[in-house]
């Protein structure tokens, strides 16, 4: 076996996700901006927000909310850890690697 591991669906899945989100990022901020500014007439800020709320402008899958820490190796969606999370790794994909000396800077303490 090869040292490649083939990504998870839910994986490919949350990849989409986070591609959706940053696509509708500006679109999205600019609502929000305009949904939260009090110098606008009332009429124009609930308009905004109604275009916030609406899945036609913002399908569930570019809603920030969706987007999940997942192992990238596994694909288990909990205990992905913060000093893992630059290697996107959970705790015991983490802890193995760590033992094995794959992650520059962490070495398996022993006293």
């Amino acid at each position: 076996m090869s040292g490649r591991v083939w990504p998870n669906i839910r994986v490919l899945r949350d990849i989409q996700r986070r591609q959706a989100v940053n696509e509708s990022e500006l679109l999205r901020r600019s609502f929000l901006y305009i949904a939260r500014n009090p110098s606008l007439p009332q009429r124009v800020r609930h308009q905004a927000q109604l275009s916030l709320a609406s899945r036609n402008i913002f399908p569930n899958r570019t809603r920030p909310t969706e987007v999940k820490e997942r192992c990238t190796e596994t694909g288990r969606g909990r205990g992905v850890l913060s000093r893992g999370l630059e290697y996107g790794l959970c705790r015991h994909q983490f802890k193995l690697k760590a033992t094995r000396g794959e992650l520059d800077g962490w070495k398996k303490a022993s006293w």
